[in-house]
Formats: structure tokens, sequence, C-alpha cells
């Protein structure tokens, strides 16, 4: 048997060599809970004062072209003024001095609402992704996201690209938001995110709750892990 994280990874897998068989297994795949949400927010303002109390979309990961990174700082250039001054947090390490260059040249029209607080840990992390309105990730390929599932575990909404193998489940456990991986996607996932009525971002906070707790927890990825060992 083969175990696969997704049922995207699954699908994709059949596509890889002609001669293609094997018995498809898909256990869950996770990452533990933070302990306490109101205390990590409140290190993450307190080591970033100007983010208190200003709406924000987080992405968190390694700042890359892959990750869709310049798709996000255009897309979020096209929909800043649709609403409340709304700010992109771009967080993360870059490898490549001329591509962060690059997206910080992007952001320089921004007036101030993107900011790139580098590599967050810790605390810092998990209370940057409690406070976020929403987390976007539209990536050409992610194999899993494991930033998506910490997302949910705050009860943070995602946004994500169809390139994001868990797409499918955050989908169908109404988590989030999922488009193209490119401008015209990456856009309406802002859109449709900022055009959210409150009381359908509540439900999706609760639903982003829920799907970590079903799906990613990591209790519940070893239980998935045991069983289909146990049962081959």
């Amino acid at each position: 048997a083969v175990l696969f994280t997704s049922e995207e990874e699954r699908r994709l897998a059949r596509e890889s060599f002609g001669l293609y068989r094997c018995k498809e297994v898909v256990v869950n795949y996770g990452t533990a809970a933070p302990a306490n949400l109101e205390s990590a927010r409140e290190t993450f303002f307190n080591a970033f004062p100007n983010l208190r109390g200003k709406r924000f979309f987080l992405f968190l990961g390694r700042l890359h072209e892959k990750k869709g990174c310049d798709l996000l700082i255009e897309a979020f250039g096209q929909v800043r003024n649709s609403s409340e001054r709304v700010h992109l947090v771009m967080a993360g390490p870059c490898a490549h001095p001329d591509y962060l260059r690059h997206l910080q040249q992007m952001a320089a029209s921004s007036d101030g609402t993107i900011s790139f607080p580098g590599m967050l840990t810790g605390d810092v992390k998990w209370g940057a992704l409690s406070a976020a309105e929403a987390f976007a990730l539209p990536s050409h390929q992610e194999n899993f996201g494991i930033a998506v599932a910490e997302a949910l575990a705050c009860g943070t909404p995602v946004l994500i690209s169809n390139k994001v193998n868990i797409w499918r489940e955050i989908e169908a456990d109404g988590a989030g938001y999922v488009e193209n991986d490119d401008l015209a996607g990456t856009t309406n996932l802002l859109r449709r995110w900022l055009a959210t009525p409150p009381d359908a971002r509540s439900a999706m906070q609760e639903n982003a709750r829920k799907s970590f707790a079903n799906r990613f927890e990591i209790e519940r990825a070893t239980d998935s892990l045991l069983a289909a060992i146990a049962n081959p």
C-alpha cells in the first residue's frame, strides 16, 4: 500500500506512470494545536505594535516564487482600496535577496499596508496566525501545506489555491476559499473574503476549528496512521 496525505495527492499519483498499480490509503497528516492563543496574540502585538487593532491577511512561509508571493502582493494592490483599510503581512524567510527586493519594490506603492516582519516562530507565529483575519497561500504547488493546518488550528479561515493539495478538504469543510493559482484567482480569493458578511466569517472560523480537529490534529493523525497499519 501507499499512504497519501490528501485526496489530491492520491489523485495526482495516478498520473505518474502508465503501469501505476497500488493499494491507495489516505491518512491524516497533522500538527499540534497551540496552547494559549490569547497570550500568543498579545506576544505578537507586543512584537509588532503597528498591527494592533488592524485587519490583516497573513502569508506565513518561505518567500519564494513557488508560493505565489508576487501574485498575492499584486492581488492585494487591486483590492486594498475596495474596503476598509486592510493590511497584508508577508511573514517568512527569503533565501534570495534579489527576490525579496523584488517583492518589496512591488509593495512600495502600498502606502505602508504591506509589511515584511521576517521569520516568525513560537508564540509570535501562533499569535500572528490567530490574529489574522484570514491566512493566504496562493501557491503553485504544495504537497500538503502545514501552515494551512496551523491556521485552521487557530480558527483562522484559509484562502488557498487549488495547487495546495488539501484544497478539497478545505472546500468540503467550508473552512476557506479556493481559486486558481493565477492573478485572477488570487484577487478573487481576497475579494470573496472581503465581501463575506460578518456572520458568515464567524461560521467559517468555526468550520476552520472543526476541520483541524477532525482531520489535522496530531492525535487524530496518529489514529489514522495506526488504523491504516492495523487494517492492511
